[in-house]
């Protein structure tokens, strides 16, 4: 649990990190954020990571109070701060303290908080024996209406559809365009196995474009898999050999009952567990050491 929060520009206890009511962060959900790994004290794609919070700030039209260096020194502090070694990281930037209105620019000077704590993942037998998903009605934000690329922290789309899966029985759900096709889960990406060719639903249908789902897809490749990004429907999760999903904080994990159709063998397959040491080795090399001052 987190002990010392980052909240503009001060360290706070965690009792004391507050915002206004009148933040739109709470009001509207008007922010985006980043959520980060650090493994054995080195945080995984920090720029990439950092790249993006201000992609989805630039979306928005929201102008974070520090450049992309200066957040990286305080993701890295934050880790320091709490003396961690494996944290998960949670980046916040809000439009900031305004009215009961909707306009941003009655809010001058946005948020920014920064919380690094431990993180509670799948259970492990999810990881050894793979988890069940199930298709909900919720379908995922249209791109021309909230593009779901800027991650926003207005959620509740996601929201909504984690409380139809939970009532089904299952931690994940998954979430299809409003075409029905298979877009993405939760909380996570998604991918198939078929005949030797990896899928995953291209951005452009609403995905996010996952910074795990990235290097899974550099970890495929270099395995010799196809890596193809396009439209598919659940007929292919359905006949598919494999399926796993990917997220900063469940990595790789791997799905064997989908709508109540058995994947596969029923059991985590072959690449499936391949892709999931690889992950697990490369984030051990790789990362930028949150205590080299």
């Amino acid at each position: 649990m987190a002990g010392k929060i980052f909240l503009n520009g001060k360290w706070v206890a965690r009792e004391a990190a507050v915002v206004s009511v009148f933040d739109h962060g709470l009001l509207y959900g008007d922010g985006v954020f980043e959520g980060i790994r650090a493994y054995g004290g080195k945080i995984f794609r920090l720029r990439e990571h950092v790249e993006r919070l201000f992609d989805s700030a630039r979306a928005i039209r929201l102008v974070p109070p520090y450049d992309p260096a200066g957040f990286s020194g305080h993701i890295k502090s934050s880790v320091r701060e709490n003396g961690l070694r494996d944290a998960y990281i949670r980046v916040v930037v809000t439009r900031g303290v305004g009215d009961l209105g909707l306009d941003p620019d009655k809010c001058p000077s946005p948020t920014v908080f920064i919380i690094a704590g431990s993180i509670s993942l799948y259970p492990k037998e999810f990881y050894d024996q793979g988890l069940s998903i199930v298709t909900v009605p919720t379908r995922r934000n249209v791109p021309e209406a909230l593009n779901p690329r800027i991650k926003s922290l207005n959620y509740l789309n996601n929201i909504l559809a984690k409380i139809e899966g939970k009532l089904a029985g299952c931690v994940e759900a998954l979430m299809l365009t409003d075409s029905g096709f298979v877009c993405e889960c939760t909380g996570d990406n998604i991918f198939c196995l078929r005949n030797g060719t990896l899928l995953t639903p291209p951005v452009y249908l609403g995905a996010l474009k996952g910074i795990t789902r990235g290097v899974v897809m550099e970890l495929a490749t270099a395995r010799g898999l196809t890596v193809k990004e396009e439209p598919f429907t659940r007929h292919e999760l359905f006949t598919a050999e494999e399926v796993f999903l990917t997220g900063t904080a469940a990595e790789v994990v791997p799905v064997t009952r989908i709508d109540g159709r058995v994947v596969g063998e029923g059991k985590p397959g072959i690449q499936t567990r391949a892709l999931m040491s690889a992950f697990g080795d490369l984030v051990m090399r790789e990362g930028e050491d949150a205590y080299a001052v």
